[in-house]
């Protein structure tokens, strides 16, 4: 189901709670919602949705991937980035990413996982982990 997107930075600045297996359909509904949104939005994390869990979206080299309790590990190469965001009012903002990130994850099945991804996909997951941890670009 696509859901009403989440404006409210003090919402927004909260910390998540971890996913479990009774917040997939939270997932699926995050899902269904970058989709809709897929002309001007690349990922998204529960919170813009109005979840506090953590729970992200994105889109992987044109793959939809789903991400349950996201935590990056290992970042390397740092440099500075613009980006805009759905959820917050006004044009892009500067900030810190790195080129390569290793995360590790539950995927849907609650399986835990740990995947490194570079480039523009490693942007986009650092951007929703940092929803998830209640961090404003």
């Amino acid at each position: 189901m696509v859901r009403e997107l989440m404006h409210d930075p003090i919402f927004l600045a909260r910390k998540s709670e971890i996913a479990t297996k009774e917040d997939l359909s939270t997932a699926q509904d995050l899902l269904d919602t970058l989709a809709f949104h897929k002309d001007g939005c690349v990922g998204m994390a529960a919170n813009m949705i109005g979840v506090t869990k953590r729970i992200i979206v994105f889109d992987n080299e044109g793959t939809y991937m789903t991400m349950l309790n996201p935590e990056i590990l290992k970042a390397e190469g740092e440099y500075e980035a613009q980006e805009g965001c759905l959820s917050l009012l006004g044009g892009p903002r500067k900030c810190r990413r790195y080129r390569k990130i290793k995360v590790q994850y539950q995927n849907l099945q609650m399986q835990e996982r740990i995947k490194t991804f570079t480039g523009w996909t490693a942007q986009i997951i650092q951007h929703e982990i940092d929803h998830c941890n209640g961090v404003l670009i």
